[in-house]
């Protein structure tokens, strides 16, 4: 068990998304973290804050802009899942790591159950 509040860390990565805040988010995020991503296709795998920012900058303009809703966050046995939606249907599976200094180290992210003509936009 950690000394940090885990799903807390979480509500403020979902905050920052709704927000926009690209430089928040990525002060949530380890200095060697990882971002995997599935959702639209082909897996891609982002590493280290440059690469974070260069993942999460466009996508952060469009959730602020489609709105960004959370739709169910439990602790999972060696961190967080959650499940956000984008534009109120557009759903996204994550699951959260953490480094022992309480920040995100891995983020996985897939898409949920979709509407028929609905994509992932994580």
């Amino acid at each position: 068990m950690s000394d940090f509040d885990q799903m807390g860390i979480v509500i403020d990565w979902v905050d920052a998304c709704r927000k926009g805040d690209l430089a928040t988010l990525l002060d949530l995020y380890a200095d060697d973290a990882e971002v995997e991503c599935s959702c639209n296709g082909p897996h891609f795998s982002y590493r280290g804050r440059r690469e974070l920012e260069t993942y999460w900058g466009p996508r952060l303009s469009a959730f602020a802009s489609a709105g960004f809703g959370l739709e169910e966050i439990n602790p999972a046995p060696d961190g967080v899942d959650l499940e956000y939606s984008i534009a109120g249907s557009l759903r996204v599976r994550a699951s959260f790591r953490f480094s022992a200094e309480g920040k995100i180290h891995s983020t996985l992210c897939r898409p949920s159950r979709q509407n028929s003509h609905d994509g992932c936009a994580c």
